[in-house]
């Protein structure tokens, strides 16, 4: 059997008497009342994969034995036995399944006991465009997975997990499974602002992101709430803008996330928005914020940046000098989102300036900061990410801004970005925040993220999209299971085949992975409703992560 993804097929039929309109009406009441009784068992899938591969051949219907007794990996080259991203990945995944329960081959099984990873650019630097792709093979004696980079590898070696039955211990026999992403950037935002995030919450997260294949953590890490970065130049801004002494990120642990996530093949892009959400920042900056009593940010005092000072700029420059030396990035997301205007029009002293300088209306007002906040960002040689305001509000930004969209009515805005020739990121229909009762994952599933009006060409700036936690509500209790296995839906059309859409299909293969994950130490909610999993995610003193 040789595939490749295109989604659901339709039987169209005519009918002819009554007759047969009659005994056709009666099938379909019997199967719709035994799908009822036993839908969990309607959908089947050789490859139980999520995110679906783009393509694979099944070479026949009998199953092969993985032996977890004598598994091994054998690395080509020999050389990346030191390499710590692929030692990492090798013992993980011997974690993973040396965990699942040793089961008996059959007389009649083939037996595979060897997993062969074979890298051809093992020197190649995790990036937002490294090569992502990978074949897998069964044959002979062993699976062998071949990628161009070691990020490959790791994609490759989830969807062996995935593909593993753990009621009888067997693979598919696969010919060839080979795989790309569709999409290069397909993200996961967290916020650690409005709610901390322990490092152990952050490292599972990041764990779960391998598992569905996203590529990029996305950390909201400041905004008007609290500054937990600790910042080298600048240490007054979390030693007085976080919530306390106990819920701030030291640089260390701001490398330990940055080297767990790479050796999960995931980028860490920091978000330090402005002008806006920044009243964390004001406690350690004085004259910094725009004084405006009673129209400040949650009614306060103080609002926005103040963008009439000049030492303003020169406190940028020496923080994300900073940043983009402690994140290796090629990107930085600057927010540049609801920026209250109100706040800006109640202060005497920025209006008179503004009319010094010739500035007419707030959105010119806007505009200049924004454009020297670029100069510096220009001056550092690095690329970033904005918020889709800066686009939508009419700001003069450079053409190599990114877009982020976010905001209702995103077939339009992302048409029109595109077709200005800037690059674009979506996330307004992924804010798994926002929850509902039942199988909410499909309406994340349905989403296609070019179905907009725009020529092939114009299509080709959607970089691609992500899914958004934001954190009023969520916090080290409850953000892996509101998380996982939602976004699995956002990862499988960001990676599968745009075709790749059957719902039934993705419900049984989802809660499959659903089961994988809880079995790995994830708390992934479940999706339907009856099943069990043959590994129950055990508590939160059980993780294998």
């Amino acid at each position: 059997v040789s595939t490749q993804s295109t989604g659901s097929s339709g039987i169209n039929a005519e009918y002819g008497d009554s007759h047969k309109m009659r005994l056709l009406l009666l099938v379909v009441l019997f199967c719709t009342a035994h799908a009822l009784q036993d839908a969990d068992k309607s959908v089947s899938n050789p490859l139980p994969v999520v995110p679906y591969p783009q393509y694979f051949e099944i070479s026949s219907a009998s199953r092969v034995f993985l032996d977890l007794n004598e598994l091994s990996f054998t690395v080509d080259p020999a050389s990346l036995y030191e390499d710590r991203v692929i030692s990492s990945t090798i013992s993980r995944y011997e974690r993973y399944f040396t965990s699942l329960k040793r089961l008996a081959p059959r007389q009649s099984d083939d037996i595979i006991s060897t997993v062969r990873l074979i890298v051809a650019d093992p020197e190649a630097p995790l990036s937002l465009t490294v090569d992502e792709s990978y074949n897998l093979t069964v044959g002979g004696e062993a699976v062998e997975i071949s990628a161009v980079t070691r990020f490959g590898i790791i994609r490759g070696l989830e969807t062996l997990y995935q593909a593993y039955n753990v009621t009888d211990g067997t693979i598919p026999d696969i010919g060839v499974i080979r795989d790309w992403p569709r999409f290069g950037f397909r993200g996961l935002l967290i916020d650690t602002s409005r709610h901390f995030l322990h490092l152990s919450s952050i490292f599972k997260v990041i764990s779960g992101m391998a598992m569905i294949k996203l590529n990029v953590l996305h950390w909201h890490i400041v905004d008007d709430p609290s500054f937990p970065y600790t910042s080298r130049s600048l240490p007054d801004l979390a030693e007085k803008g976080a919530y306390d002494p106990g819920h701030k990120y030291s640089q260390a642990d701001i490398q330990r996330v940055i080297t767990f996530a790479e050796e999960h093949g995931v980028v860490v892009m920091p978000e330090f928005d402005t002008p806006g959400h920044t009243l964390s920042w004001g406690k350690a900056l004085a004259n910094f914020l725009t004084y405006c009593p009673g129209k400040g940010t949650f009614g306060g005092d103080y609002g926005p940046i103040d963008p009439s000072k000049e030492d303003v700029y020169q406190l940028l420059e020496k923080l994300f000098s900073e940043i983009v030396r402690v994140f290796p990035s090629e990107m930085i997301h600057l927010g540049g989102d609801e920026v209250p205007f109100n706040c800006w029009k109640a202060n005497p002293d920025l209006v008179a300036w503004m009319k010094q300088k010739g500035i007419v209306g707030f959105d010119k007002l806007e505009n200049y900061y924004e454009n020297r906040l670029l100069d510096i960002i220009h001056g550092l040689n690095h690329s970033y990410v904005v918020w889709e305001e800066i686009f939508t509000n009419k700001l003069q930004i450079r053409p190599d801004t990114i877009v982020h969209v976010w905001k209702g009515n995103w077939e339009t805005t992302i048409a029109k970005v595109v077709k200005g020739g800037f690059r674009t990121i979506l996330s307004s229909p992924w804010y798994l925040n926002y929850i509902t009762f039942s199988r909410d994952w499909k309406k994340y599933y349905e989403v296609e993220p070019l179905n907009i009006t725009a020529t092939t060409e114009e299509k080709k700036l959607v970089i691609g999209g992500e899914a958004c936690m934001w954190g009023e509500f969520v916090d080290n209790s409850n953000i892996l299971s509101r998380t996982f296995p939602r976004a699995s839906s956002v990862a499988e059309r960001l990676w599968s085949h745009e075709k790749q859409r059957d719902e039934p299909d993705m419900e049984f293969r989802l809660d499959k992975h659903r089961c994988g994950m809880c079995a790995r130490g994830i708390p992934a909610e479940t999706v339907i409703l009856r099943s069990f999993c043959p590994y129950e995610f055990r508590g939160y003193d059980d993780l294998h992560i």
